[in-house]
C-alpha cells in the first residue's frame, strides 16, 4: 500500500485524520517539536524479529523506555532482536526512522503489531503515514480496526 491508498482508505471510511509535514526526524528526540505542533499519543515504533523468525511491530508511547527482554516474555516470543533493515523494507516497505503501524497492511500475516495499552486510553494516536517526513494524527480505534480489516494481528496488552 502507498501513502495515498492509505488516505483514501480512511477518507472512504470516514475516518479524520490530521496531517503535519515536516523535517524528516529519525530519533524520538528530534520529534518534540511535532509532538508540540499535533496534539495526540505520539509512538515509538520497534520492529523486532524473535527466535522463531516472526516479525512484531510493537508500538509504545514515545515517552516510553523499551525493554525487549520484558516484551518478549510477556509475549512469549522467547527472545527480540531488531529486525535487519533489509526485512524492513521487504515487509514493511519503509526504511529506518519511517517504521509505522500503517505499514503492516504491506505484511498482513507476516507481523504482528502489538500496542501498549495506554493507547486505548487515548483519543488520537500519532503515527508517520510511511515516511519520516510528515506525522498523521487519528483515532487509535480507528487505526486499529483498519489494521484488523487488512489481516494484520493486533494485540493491546499493558506493555512493561
Amino acid at each position: 500500500m502507498s501513502e495515498d491508498d492509505i488516505y483514501a482508505e480512511f477518507a472512504q471510511q470516514g475516518v479524520a485524520l490530521e496531517r503535519l509535514e515536516h523535517p524528516a526526524v529519525h530519533t524520538v528526540e528530534e520529534s518534540a517539536a511535532i509532538h508540540q505542533a499535533l496534539p495526540a499519543a505520539h509512538t515509538k515504533n520497534l520492529f523486532l524479529k524473535d527466535k522463531q523468525g516472526k516479525f512484531w511491530l510493537v508500538t509504545l508511547p514515545s515517552d516510553r523506555r523499551a525493554d525487549l527482554k520484558a516484551f518478549a516474555l510477556l509475549l512469549g516470543a522467547g527472545k527480540f532482536s531488531f529486525a535487519k533493515p533489509e526485512d524492513m523494507e521487504r515487509l514493511l516497505h519503509v526504511t529506518p526512522g519511517s517504521v509505522t503501524p500503517l505499514a503492516a497492511a504491506n505484511a498482513a500475516g507476516e507481523v504482528t503489531v502489538v500496542f501498549d495499552a495506554a493507547f486505548a486510553e487515548d483519543q488520537r494516536i500519532a503515527v508517520h503515514p510511511l515516511r519520516n517526513t510528515a506525522t498523521i494524527a487519528l483515532s487509535f480505534g480507528a487505526l486499529e480496526a483498519w489494521l484488523r480489516a487488512k489481516g494484520v494481528e493486533t494485540k493491546v496488552i499493558a506493555l512493561p
